[in-house]
């Protein structure tokens, strides 16, 4: 069974360098072999249930000793899809991000970071965000983590 972990790790910091606690929690991931995406709010870490359970421990110290006041986890299972996902992504939300990918001529996991911020850009005047599930299957197909995701939108609104 694979697993995935999405972490978040506080206080968090505006513009900037990330935090010390939200890299040392990702450098803990990285060191036990997971597979991360590091994003300004948090990351998320792919592995085996063994690899992925044994080393929720030394991700969780290593934040709190780089001065995290909080930690945060998710888990989910990765070999079965949540309620909801696979029709949504069979639906008018694939058909978005296939409309923006044939837009901006590339795969949304292969733009550059002002590529994908453009991209969530045009998938929200679309309206793609109001779709059930959207932020999690837009990650995936950008190759980043939900928190990047929701990164974009905010700096979007501002």
């Amino acid at each position: 069974m694979e697993l995935e972990a999405e972490f978040t790790s506080e206080p968090f910091r505006g513009e900037g360098a990330p935090p010390d606690h939200a890299v040392r929690a990702r450098d803990a991931a990285d060191e036990a072999g997971l597979d991360t995406d590091f994003g300004p709010l948090g990351t998320l870490a792919r592995g085996s249930t063994d690899e992925l359970l044994q080393s929720l421990p030394a991700i969780a110290r290593a934040a709190l000793e780089g001065g995290a006041t909080r930690v945060t986890l998710q888990l989910r299972r990765t070999d079965e899809p949540e309620p909801g996902q696979a029709v949504e992504l069979n639906g008018a939300l694939s058909r978005l991000i296939a409309d923006v990918e044939r837009e901006l001529g590339a795969k949304l996991g292969e733009l550059d970071r002002p590529g994908k911020q453009r991209a969530v850009r045009l998938l929200r005047e679309r309206g793609a965000f109001h779709l059930r599930k959207s932020v999690s299957a837009v990650a995936e197909a950008l190759g980043v983590t939900r928190f990047t995701v929701y990164n974009y939108l905010n700096r979007e609104a501002d």
